[in-house]
């Protein structure tokens, strides 16, 4: 990883850190607008899927260790993956897809919250807590997050169309490289 590509991969991560405490701060449901993917996406649209999987691997526990928020258990290790799987996918996906940004948003929304539901079962099973059913807990995170879900589907595109072109420009999908 370059040394602009890093640079780029950490604003995005502590973006992924502020936008969760200005939501709180507001008085805003961060578990319902879901602040901390907005730039778990555009770090993956702008950088690809490797440092899109990075930011949304470490976001999470960043946030929790420097915010307390989201809590350590059972959530971090949710995130962790759930993040991490939108990170790459919709990094991966706009790779494959470059004129659409939503097929990309979306592909990576559907796949983070499956394998949210795995882990969740696991995570939640691991720590003796109440066990869950993985299909009930997917419906319910599509249900609770769907003004977050809509949120990103509209400023995602927008944020992406409106960045710099020259943040845009250094990414070359073809190569997976910043010039």
């Amino acid at each position: 990883m370059n040394t602009k590509k890093l640079v780029y991969s950490a604003v995005f991560l502590a973006l992924g850190i502020l936008f969760p405490m200005i939501f709180h701060t507001l008085g805003l449901p961060g578990q319902v607008l879901l602040p901390m993917h907005i730039p778990i996406f555009l770090g993956a649209l702008t950088l690809g899927p490797i440092p899109g999987l990075l930011i949304g691997l470490v976001t999470p526990i960043l946030s929790s260790l420097l915010t307390g928020m989201p809590p350590m258990v059972p959530m971090v290790p949710i995130m962790v993956f759930e993040l991490a799987a939108y990170g790459f996918f919709a990094g991966y996906f706009y790779e494959k897809y470059q004129k659409n940004v939503f097929l990309p948003l979306i592909g990576a929304m559907i796949i983070g919250r499956i394998v949210a539901g795995i882990v969740a079962s696991i995570v939640f099973n691991v720590f003796n807590m109440e066990a869950i059913s993985i299909i009930p807990f997917i419906t319910g995170s599509f249900v609770k997050g769907l003004p977050g879900i809509i949120l990103a589907l509209v400023l995602v595109p927008l944020v992406y169309r409106w960045m710099p072109a020259n943040i845009k420009n250094d990414y070359n999908p073809t190569t997976n490289r910043i010039t």
